[in-house]
């Protein structure tokens, strides 16, 4: 599928927003909801013990993974929300984010804390909206 129009933008008078934006405009055919993914490997193996680093990293793989899946990428996500038990720990997410993804204009994005998410060791959860023309 082709991507759809996907234009990001983040208004001088809001504060700056490192690693997201503050809005993303999107005009597709299809919109694509993905579930929230984890560090969990195809065995049910948490990948990257308690390093917040590397559990952003293998979440945001398997969100590759799942994007691929539609014939979708990077370029066509409009939206992410990360649930994570570390949600002050934002500049590790950002930069683990941008290795996965290449870096450059990130879509419109929340972080959100929690005490606890499916399995105990998880320290992230990540979900995302596409939409593809």
């Amino acid at each position: 599928m082709a991507n759809a129009s996907r234009k990001l933008m983040s208004p001088d008078s809001l504060h700056p927003s490192p690693g997201f934006s503050h809005i993303a405009l999107a005009q597709g055919a299809t919109v694509v909801f993905l579930a929230g993914q984890t560090a969990l490997d195809r065995d049910f193996s948490i990948v990257g013990g308690g390093d917040l680093a590397a559990q952003t990293r293998r979440a945001m793989q398997n969100v590759g993974i799942a994007l691929a899946a539609v014939e979708a990428d990077w370029g066509d996500v409009v939206r992410r929300t990360i649930y994570t038990t570390r949600p002050t720990e934002f500049e590790i997410i950002a930069a683990a984010i941008d290795e996965v993804t290449g870096g450059g204009p990130q879509p419109a994005q929340t972080i959100v804390g929690v005490t606890g998410l499916a399995l105990p060791g998880l320290l992230i959860e990540i979900e995302v909206t596409a939409v593809l023309a």
